[in-house]
């Protein structure tokens, strides 16, 4: 399965990044306020430039693993994607949804799923 990484980064200013490995890069989204808790809270997400496989796992004076594992992929068409993270303490449901430009809404799905 296709790996992710969250990384809690300090500077510029303190965010997240998520990404996701896919056609041999990670896709990258910058999450000012980390993510969602549940369902009634969705979080923006800011798409940016896509980074290089080796980036899974690099820490370093700004940034650090926040969590790591696979994730896979429930459903997706040009404006979202349905998406399960297996990370350190579990398997939790996500979808990105696009709202225009590089915006995106990031929410944590009501059904959880058994994946």
């Amino acid at each position: 399965m296709p790996r992710f990484v969250l990384h809690d980064h300090r500077k510029p200013s303190p965010h997240f990044d998520l990404r996701l490995e896919e056609d041999g890069v990670l896709r990258s989204w910058a999450v000012p306020k980390g993510l969602p808790q549940d369902s009634a809270h969705d979080r923006l997400a800011i798409a940016v430039a896509d980074h290089d496989l080796e980036h899974v796992d690099h820490e370093d004076e700004h940034k650090t693993v926040a969590d790591t594992g696979t994730w896979d992929e429930h459903d997706r068409d040009e404006r979202r994607l349905v998406f399960s993270l297996h990370g350190r303490e579990g398997v939790r449901r996500y979808a990105l949804i696009q709202t225009g430009g590089t915006q995106w809404l990031l929410h944590l799905t009501k059904e959880q799923g058994s994946t």
